[in-house]
């Protein structure tokens, strides 16, 4: 009525064009490169390399040559497997990383599966970090006592929520946190490298031991392959960027662009900072140590040591931060293909922010803080992150010869994706053949479980009316919308 009053004329004002396409629900291109390159070194660098860098060291036998490649050949692995997710990023850069990857090329019911273990396995890997972050959080006020497990659980339930509030609110945000905190580390590991150069032109015994750094046992084939798969659990995260590729700008240049400078920029940190250690402490004192880096700290810069302790809080917690936010855009890209309840796809009204899907993921990953065992927590993640990776790579493989003309920013050379699958085969059966485990054999049960669900929700559409209704509920609640239909798009 008040269009009609105010004249036929105004009615076709491009203004309204813009006005309507701002008001459309959809992920906001809110990260840039700096930010891409950020999540990536926060996802990579965690607690592993200033706690326990000795699985590598400790499979090469102590032999500093062996363990040193096997951290530089684990790096280029995971920079050919970064350039294989480029390619797939920049031809099809939607939400949800590997999945949306694995379901296009793959089909509907492989992707499930990922989502299926994913949906259980990332949470607990966060719950994990959560722990680890409030046991090195506590430990100064508490000294050599060990601090209360309540206190530890509380604190790691208050940091998830915390990081998923913050990423719930705005990706901004998230991001600045993101990039702060990735700083922070960097700085703490770039003492330790800088410290072990220096010490290094000092020491004739640090000189010595590289000098003769292959002169010990060499290992044999499989300690060597044990040491690898440690190696190349280090630089886990590698895959972080493809799950925001429909919020970077520009993400045909960035993603290739981010993936080239943070991936080599952790190879040279790990191998600087690895050479730091064997510079102050001999292979059986890393190997023997519960924390390389404070052990490292005590003897280099005692009346400081503290800042060790805190800059491995510090980088757990950039990690989780990473961690936190790409799940969510997991959940959030697996409900829009009708993998999960609808209401994990919408977007808040104010802030277009995928806040159920942070809130779905949150909630899962504070349910496995109550039993807080880390070994179970953590030790079922590098299998099947690894038979995902591979899934990956398959569909690389099979869209090139399926979609030849599909616009591809970036390609990688062909036979990368081959190798990748051939590694990722590798390192999925190699612990199930060499050391078999009844754990492997409830792994293999629990991915058969998801069949249980597809086939009848998924597969035959199976619904029960009184879930509309609490999706309804629950959506004015959050005050959340579903995302514009036209979003996938938009970023073609």
């Amino acid at each position: 009525k008040n269009r009609k009053k105010m004249g036929k004329g105004k009615s076709h004002d491009p203004k309204d064009g813009k006005r309507k396409e701002k008001a459309k629900m959809h992920l906001k291109r809110n990260i840039g490169y700096v930010d891409g390159v950020s999540f990536i070194i926060g996802s990579i660098v965690g607690a592993g390399i200033f706690v326990s860098p000795t699985g590598v060291l400790k499979h090469s036998l102590l032999n500093i040559g062996v363990a040193l490649t096997i951290w530089t050949a684990s790096g280029l692995v995971s920079l050919m497997g970064s350039l294989c997710y480029a390619e797939l990023g920049t031809a099809l850069p939607f939400s949800g990383g590997e999945y949306s990857h694995i379901k296009r090329g793959l089909g509907s019911l492989p992707a499930f599966v990922f989502i299926w273990t994913s949906t259980f396995t990332k949470p607990a890997s966060n719950a994990a970090r959560a722990l680890l972050f409030a046991e090195y959080a506590t430990q100064p006020f508490y000294g050599i006592c060990p601090a209360p497990e309540v206190l530890k659980k509380c604190l790691a339930l208050a940091v998830l929520w915390s990081l998923g509030i913050l990423n719930g609110c705005s990706v901004k945000m998230a991001a600045w946190v993101q990039t702060v905190f990735t700083l922070l580390k960097m700085m703490a590991l770039s003492v330790i490298a800088i410290g072990g150069i220096v010490l290094v032109g000092g020491r004739k015994e640090s000189l010595a031991r590289f000098e003769d750094a292959f002169s010990s046992e060499i290992p044999n084939a499989s300690q060597i392959a044990e040491a690898f798969f440690q190696g190349l659990y280090a630089y886990g995260g590698w895959w972080s960027l493809n799950y925001m590729a429909e919020e970077m700008k520009n993400p045909s240049r960035n993603i290739p662009l981010t993936v080239m400078t943070a991936v080599p920029a952790v190879i040279v940190f790990y191998l600087l900072v690895n050479i730091s250690y064997l510079t102050v402490l001999t292979p059986k004192e890393i190997v023997s140590s519960v924390a390389v880096a404070v052990t490292w700290a005590d003897r280099v810069i005692p009346s400081v040591a503290w800042i060790i302790p805190l800059s491995v809080a510090v980088s757990i917690f950039g990690a989780l931060n990473s961690s936190m936010f790409t799940l969510g855009r997991l959940s959030y890209a697996g409900s829009q293909s009708g993998h999960l309840p609808v209401l994990i796809s919408m977007l808040n009204v104010h802030s277009c922010t995928p806040a159920p899907a942070m809130i779905f993921s949150t909630t899962i990953a504070s349910i496995f803080i109550i039993p807080s065992d880390l070994i179970t927590l953590t030790n079922y993640f590098g299998f099947s992150a690894w038979l995902m990776i591979g899934l990956t790579c398959a569909s690389l493989i099979v869209l090139r010869y399926r979609e030849p003309h599909l616009h591809r920013p970036y390609k990688v050379f062909l036979p990368v994706p081959f190798v990748m699958v051939a590694m990722s085969s590798f390192l999925v059966l190699a612990p199930i053949v060499w050391s078999p485990n009844l754990q492997y054999v409830y792994a293999f049960l629990f991915m058969l479980g998801s069949l249980i669900v597809y086939l009848p929700f998924i597969h035959f559409k199976l619904h029960f009316a009184f879930l509309d209704k609490i999706t309804c509920h629950l959506q004015l609640l959050l005050e959340v919308s579903p995302a514009d239909e036209s979003t996938e798009s938009k970023c073609e």
